[in-house]
């Protein structure tokens, strides 16, 4: 016989909640992004390169709050398909760096009218100024300032 478990609701989970929204976000963005070849996680990605100029394999790890390991892989692909360069750094040989290349520039340039169209369709839905707020509290949760403060003993 096994031993009942009284459990909290699902809606009730911080995390799981957040998650369940999350891989639907995805879903509905990478709707909006497929013609272009990509799923949405690979032009975040290429947004963020993009934004950084050339970053340290550690600097956009951070940035994407991604462990190093998980990025590898997920770089993997744009390196494959010539979007992306991860280069030995000039001063230190220890240190990778990842760059668009040509190719990614332009493959990001196609992406950002269906990203922006995305984000159009979900303010339209979800109320631009929650959106806002939203952006905003999601930023909070992903700031190093949280963890620490999670960190801390709760009461």
């Amino acid at each position: 016989m096994s031993k009942t478990i009284d459990l909290p609701p699902p809606h009730l989970c911080h995390v799981g909640t957040l998650r369940k929204a999350a891989r639907r976000l995805s879903m509905l963005y990478d709707a909006v992004v497929a013609p272009c070849g990509l799923k949405m996680p690979q032009v975040g990605i290429l947004m963020a390169v993009g934004r950084a100029g050339a970053p340290t394999m550690g600097e956009l790890a951070a940035t994407m709050v991604l462990d190093r390991s998980a990025l590898t892989e997920n770089l993997k692909p744009l390196v494959r398909k010539g979007l992306l360069e991860v280069r030995v750094c000039a001063h230190d040989k220890r240190i990778r760096r990842v760059a668009l290349t040509e190719a990614g520039a332009e493959k990001l340039a196609e992406c950002l009218p269906r990203w922006a169209e995305a984000q159009l369709r979900f303010e339209a839905v979800f109320g631009e100024e929650e959106a806002t707020h939203l952006r905003a509290d999601l930023g909070q949760i992903a700031s190093p300032d949280f963890v620490g403060a999670f960190d801390r003993p709760a009461g």
